[in-house]
Parts: C-alpha cells; structure tokens; sequence
C-alpha cells in the first residue's frame, strides 16, 4: 500500500516519512529516527527513564546507556548503509536491463530476487521500533512496511500476469529512487555529515514519486482483480469447518477504496513537514 509506506519516507526520520523528535533516553540515537520506515508519526520522546534508587545504579546507567548507544548507532548505520547498496543495485539491474531489452516486459522477473530480498529485510524497521532503538510507532511502522510486503507478495509475486504491466514499472521505479534517497539520508545522518543535496532530495522527490508510486500500485492492484476474480485465489469459501469466509477480489476492493481517504492526509503532512525542515517554518497541527 504504497506509500502509505512513503508518508513515512518524506518525514525524514522510511519512510521516510517516511520525525525530528529527539530518541529515547535509553539509546541516544540521531534526531532523524534513521532506520524505521515511518519516522514521519514518530512522536518525541521525553528521555524520562526512572530514576535508580542506588548510587551505584545511578553510577552504572550513564555507562549503559553508552554502550547501547554506541551498538544501536552501529548497527543502523550498517543497515542503512546495506539498505541504500541493495537499492543501488536493483536500480542498476532495472537501467541494465531496459537498455540492454528495450522494453519492460521481462523487468520484473529480472530484478524480483533482489526486491524481494531488500523489501522483506525491512521487516527489521518494525523489530527497531520494537526494542526503542527508533523512536517510532510499532503500529505505524508495521502497516507501512507490511504495505509495501503486500504489494511484493501478494500481488505481484501471486499474479504471474500482471507482471509485465506497465504499473509495475511505475511503482518500482518511484520506490527504488525514494529508498535510496532515504536510506542515504539514513545512513549521512548517522554519521553526522548530511549532504545538503541529500536532504533537499529527501523533502523534494516526494513531491513526484508518491503519486507516481501511488498510481502504480493502484493500476496494478486494478490489472489484478479479474484474474483474482476468475481464480478465487486466497478466497475462502462456505461452507468450510470454521464457518467462516473471506473474499481476496473484495478485499482489494477495499484497499483500492482506502487510498481515497489517506492519500491526501499522508501527502499535505509531508508537504508540511518539507516546509519545516526546509524552510524553518512553525508548523501548528490543528486537533480534530
């Protein structure tokens, strides 16, 4: 689901949408959430961490939380910078493969391993946010990343037909340029040495990829649905010994449906979020 993952990218800390909020106490980390892909609804931490009743406790906390610091920082530079790689390599295979074909059709098949491989390991983003070590929503970050392994799986891996759309292509193109960029973004932050072109990429290539990657994933979803229908595919039918059912051509339905209603929230509040970072201004969120 698309970028629902790309809210989190344009945040900044994949995101990612996809964040500036200070990390939590116990593992002071970068103020740009690196590593978890919906850094954008990440809320700020106060660093409040309990105070130890012991001296010696007192003593021994400080040293502690250095050390996981030091290790969480390690690790999510490491990941960001395997991250941004796999991302490299996916968009060389893909500019490859259409120079050495000239068309499309074949594209996805040619790239499928390495996506799946890249896309899935961002599973991980869910595992930091819940050990803390990215101060980020566990409910948001799942539905982002989960979104996205829907779309890798339960489509397009699924439906061998609709592989050569050009949607397809779409979608793959707008994620592969958005990872890279925010992976970098990532990794640059970590090592406290953000490229300005970097961060000007973060906030700006948003304001194109999501609705390209957006539609492509709706016109995919759309191509799906009469061989979902033909096939009943991951349908379950009455009766059956649960007594229950459940209809795969109606739940895409469904999750078409739900674009309407989020896209524009996700896209103005990372519109707002570029305006702040880029341009310093206060931005006030008004309560419903």
């Amino acid at each position: 689901m698309g970028r629902l993952t790309e809210a989190a990218a344009a945040g900044g800390g994949a995101s990612a949408a996809r964040s500036a909020g200070p990390p939590p106490a116990p593992l002071p980390l970068s103020s740009t959430s690196p590593g978890c892909t919906a850094t954008m609804a990440s809320s700020e931490e106060d660093g409040a961490n309990g105070g130890a009743s012991e001296a010696g406790e007192e003593r021994e906390a400080p040293g502690k939380r250095r050390r996981l610091g030091l290790l969480a920082t390690v690790w999510l530079t490491f990941y960001n910078i395997a991250m941004t790689a796999g991302w490299l390599v996916l968009a060389i295979a893909m500019v490859r493969f259409y120079m050495e074909k000239g068309t499309h059709k074949g594209l996805y098949k040619s790239i499928q391993k390495t996506l799946k491989f890249f896309q899935t390991f961002a599973l991980l983003e869910i595992v930091h946010c819940l050990i803390g070590i990215v101060p980020t929503s566990v409910i948001v970050a799942g539905v982002q990343v989960s979104s996205r392994i829907f779309m890798v799986w339960l489509i397009t891996h699924s439906i061998k037909p609709i592989q050569n759309e050009e949607s397809v292509v779409l979608f793959l193109v707008a994620w592969t340029v958005t990872e890279i960029t925010r992976y970098s973004f990532y990794t640059f932050s970590l090592l406290d040495h953000l490229p300005y072109f970097i961060k000007w990429a973060r906030y700006n290539f948003f304001i194109i990829l999501y609705p390209v990657g957006v539609a492509g994933e709706l016109l995919t979803i759309y191509a799906a649905l009469p061989y979902v229908k033909k096939t009943g595919m991951f349908s379950i039918r009455l009766p059956n010994k649960y007594n229950v059912s459940f209809d795969y051509y109606y739940f895409l339905l469904i999750t078409m449906a739900s674009y309407i209603p989020l896209f524009p929230q996700l896209y103005f509040h990372m519109l707002r979020q570029r305006r702040k970072v880029l341009h310093g201004e206060v931005i006030v969120e008004k309560d419903d």
